[in-house]
């Protein structure tokens, strides 16, 4: 565990703008810096960091914070290990006591999971290294890979005994519980209610995180068995979902970013080949159909993706779907195939990597020119086969969200396949209308079993989403009030000089939030005004609530500032923060008037369902007290009532 106190002194010493610019480039914009967003894909930069506020807004994604929750966010970091991470990078010494066996149990399960999967791979590692069937068996099938030491040990590959529970025993010393074990993968349980290892007589290769922690095993038997499948992984769990990883990622993301681009390959040994031949932007589906959540995963560092296909026909015909899927993403996809009965681990080894690097750039092309030509290799002369040809190629292209790359692609296309533009933008046209008619039917067409029931009830006009929404959004702009001026002295219409906060808390003492999170930032706000004279908006981006930390960064956050240019025409811009008595005072009158026009609709709908002449005069009544008090309220504002 970290103290809080190192925890408050990391915090203390990072600097947004710092930590964020070891990641991306950051232009200055007034008293702001911008970027484009590292979490999509984007020409036009939404991204910006407020240094005075020591926050970060992604317009793209509504992802915001401060330094912390960047590198969460970015890394994919737990809270501790975004901590750990910020504290060397300042230069802070953390003093973190060893756990227990008992403070293991006690931990989440989730970091339980991660624990036993880390002691898995140094149980692997050792037996690789020090165990004579690991070195015998093990260590030799790397090295006659050619894998040296280094890449080993970075890889972190590791080898499984012959053996039906050695890894189980051995951890069960270690006091890991056998539900532990069996829920990250690690043993499989017998219907006797005994265990036994998933993982035997196999070398391993672990699969890490983005922030490199194991979460799962890929595993290799190393002798001829059909009753054994060559390769078996770990299964789906807590930490551990197959669609959402890239093998290699965390020892190539850097690179990726440097380079601006990423390899794409099919299995582990391609990976670890081409980052010992010193080509380390490279990555891999680890044999798994290419998955939308991995073509993200990997967007984060780069917008190009160059897919080595395997010189099989029959295998690039199988993964062809993948590049559709990086398409639809936004991205910029090549591809390059290598001779018949290579594939990147083998071709790297045998031409060597400067020659393999030229090979790849002489041989890459963009997937309209390498569908094309797969696919007319299959069509050969027959006229029906051509007519399908240019139908998938332009459904590609459909894919494609950017107007003006459809357009580029579409004068490709037609120069390819030698006919006129105009057809191949009439087919994209039938696509794209059938595709808006399929939605469209998909949206209301009924099933002819389906009964129709009409509602014969009023509609509630008092919880409208109209109604609601524009009573939420002048919820969040007193709130937004509250957090950026909350501690400033105001002058209230009695004359008192108090603190802002002070004054919008006993206006809005008894009022209801529609809106749970604004509910919840004013309730901590109460709070937290109770035990200090200020409030520092840091408690809400530190705060574990995700929901509640991005809804605070919403309200503080804007992509515009004031130029100035407006100061050299002498134009003077109003700031809120000079009117603060006048803003809360409208603000919360506004509040209050868009609830009581909330409660009138309210109470109209009720009046319309009731039967009871008793429960109907007082909501008469109520009808009455609303009206009054909507009209006083509306003298205050200047608005006309009916």
């Amino acid at each position: 565990m970290i103290p809080k106190e190192t925890i408050e002194q990391v915090k203390q010493a990072m600097d947004i703008v710092e930590v964020i610019s070891d990641f991306l480039t950051l232009k200055k914009s007034g008293q702001s810096y911008k970027a484009n967003s590292p979490f999509t894909n984007e020409k036009t930069p939404s991204f910006f960091v407020t240094p005075a506020k020591q926050i970060f807004k992604c317009f793209s994604t509504g992802k915001g914070g401060d330094a912390v929750t960047f590198v969460m966010e970015h890394e994919g970091f737990s809270y501790i290990e975004a901590i750990k991470y910020l504290a060397q990078k300042y230069g802070i010494h953390i003093e973190e006591k060893e756990s227990t066996p008992e403070e293991i149990i006690e931990r989440s399960q989730k970091e339980s999971i991660y624990i036993a999967l880390n002691y898995a791979k140094d149980y692997f590692k050792d037996l690789l290294h020090n165990n004579t069937e690991g070195k015998s068996i093990g260590l030799s099938y790397f090295r006659e890979r050619g894998f040296s030491k280094e890449t080993i040990d970075k890889f972190d590959l590791g080898y499984s005994l012959d053996q039906w529970d050695g890894l189980y025993k051995a951890a069960l010393q270690k006091q890991y519980s056998q539900d532990i074990l069996e829920k990250s993968g690690l043993v499989i349980k017998k219907e006797d209610g005994n265990f036994y290892d998933r993982f035997r007589n196999r070398v391993l290769f672990p699969i890490h995180n983005l922030s490199g922690k194991v979460v799962a095993f890929g595993a290799r038997i190393l002798i001829s068995d059909k009753k054994q499948p060559k390769y078996i992984n770990s299964p789906e769990t807590e930490v551990y979902h197959k669609s959402n990883v890239l093998y290699g990622i965390f020892q190539a993301k850097n690179e990726i970013r440097n380079k601006d681009n990423s390899f794409l390959v099919e299995g582990y040994t391609d990976v670890i080949s081409l980052h010992q031949a010193g080509i380390t932007n490279v990555v891999a589906s680890s044999g798994t159909a290419l998955t939308k959540e991995q073509i993200k995963l990997v967007s984060r560092y780069s917008e190009n993706i160059t897919v080595l296909y395997d010189g099989d026909k029959a295998g690039i015909n199988a993964s062809i779907r993948g590049i559709d899927l990086i398409l639809e993403q936004g991205l910029n996809v090549y591809a390059v195939t290598f001779p018949e009965g290579e594939d990147p681990d083998s071709y790297v080894k045998q031409i060597g990597a400067e020659r393999f690097e030229q090979y790849i750039k002489e041989n890459k092309s963009d997937f309209i020119t390498f569908k094309t030509k797969l696919f007319l290799e299959d069509a050969g002369d027959d006229p029906i086969k051509k007519a399908s040809v240019i139908r998938q190629i332009v459904e590609s292209i459909a894919l494609v969200p950017d107007p003006i790359k459809r357009t580029v692609y579409f004068q490709k296309c037609s120069s390819l396949l030698k006919i006129d533009e105009q057809i191949i933008v009439s087919e994209f046209n039938k696509i794209q209308l059938k595709r808006n008619n399929d939605k469209t039917t998909t949206n209301q067409s009924i099933p002819e079993s389906t009964t129709l029931v009409l509602d014969t009830k009023p509609k509630n006009l008092g919880t409208s989403s109209e109604d609601s929404e524009v009573l939420k959004e002048q919820e969040g702009e007193l709130v937004r009030l509250l957090i950026q001026y909350g501690d400033r002295d105001v002058v209230d219409p009695n004359k008192n000089t108090i603190k802002l906060y002070a004054y919008i808390l006993a206006e809005l003492d008894d009022y209801q939030f529609q809106d749970e999170v604004y509910k919840e930032i004013f309730e901590v706000y109460k709070l937290e005004s109770i035990l200090s004279d200020t409030v520092d908006e840091r408690i809400f981006l530190s705060s574990s609530n995700v929901e509640l930390t991005r809804a605070v960064v919403d309200l503080i956050s804007t992509r515009y500032e004031v130029s100035d240019g407006w100061e050299k025409l002498e134009v003077v811009v109003l700031d809120e923060s000079q009117y603060l008595e006048k803003a809360a005072f409208m603000m919360i009158n506004r509040l209050k008037w868009r609830y009581l026009k909330f409660k009138i609709s309210e109470n109209l709908n009720e009046i319309k369902e009731l039967t009871d002449e008793t429960d109907l005069i007082i909501c008469q009544q109520k009808h009455v007290d609303y009206k009054k008090a909507e009209i006083e309220l509306a003298k205050l504002l200047g608005n006309v009532t009916s």
